[in-house]
């Protein structure tokens, strides 16, 4: 199994999917390295993996900062000797019409969204550049595949993301890096929490939310299925939602 042994960087680690792929991949024989901005949930997180026998470090971790990012990398070579995958999973919503002019909120998504994603692969391509390998997991949305109302801009920093992956894909060529979108659907976690202002447009959140949604657990799955793959194999994108879901 290709997933024993390799380092991985998660952002957004403190809860959710992010904390489902850590728990995931530890167990799995992986070291894992973890950031997210809630430093005690963190700690939260490494004490688990390693009351279990497994391998995790933290450092608090601002995707918008991308001296967070880099301090991220940097603990990765510090304590494991290098960094074989990094996990951008960190995210923001804010759920409303176009109309209702959220312009701190639209910004706020293109700074964690988009350009924390950058941040992640400023501070990571380097180092798979100088190994000769990385890997790239980010975790966009199927909200960037369906594209409906009081989520266009939301939907369009996930596809932003898409975009710049595939992009960088191709001039990517030479065997040395892998890259891999994961698009989830409804899935059983505290997005939605920050994400909706408006109550109706929240009631319906959360109704959708506990009729569809599906345990984190099944997204760092998908994210362990594209890390076991032998290095000449590439999963470029993955699409992860509820069965029912529309």
């Amino acid at each position: 199994m290709t997933i024993q042994d390799k380092v991985v960087a998660i952002t957004g680690a403190s809860s959710g999917i992010g904390e489902a792929t850590a728990h995931h991949l530890a167990a799995r024989g992986a070291a894992v390295v973890l950031g997210a901005r809630r430093t005690d949930r963190l700690e939260r997180v490494v004490e688990q993996i390693t009351a279990a026998g497994g391998r995790a470090v933290a450092t608090r971790v601002d995707v918008t900062e991308p001296n967070d990012l880099r301090s991220l990398v940097d603990l990765a070579l510090e304590r494991f000797g290098r960094l074989d995958v990094l996990v951008g999973n960190a995210g923001i919503s804010r759920i409303g019409p176009v109309a209702d002019l959220d312009l701190s909120g639209w910004s706020a998504m293109i700074d964690v969204n988009v350009k924390g994603v950058l941040h992640g692969i400023t501070a990571a391509l380097p180092v798979f550049r100088a190994q000769g390998s990385g890997h790239l997991i980010t975790v966009v949305s199927t909200s960037g595949l369906k594209i409906v109302p009081t989520q266009a801009v939301y939907a369009g920093t996930k596809n932003a993301v898409r975009t710049l992956l595939e992009a960088l894909r191709q001039e990517s060529t030479d065997g040395v890096l892998r890259t891999t979108s994961i698009s989830p659907g409804y899935v059983r976690t505290e997005f939605i929490d920050t994400a909706v202002e408006d109550p109706a447009l929240r009631a319906q959140a959360e109704q959708n939310m506990a009729d569809l949604g599906i345990d984190p657990a099944a997204v760092a799955r998908a994210i362990a299925f594209a890390i076991d793959q032998p290095e000449d194999v590439e999963i470029g994108d993955l699409t992860i939602r509820p069965t029912r879901q529309g």
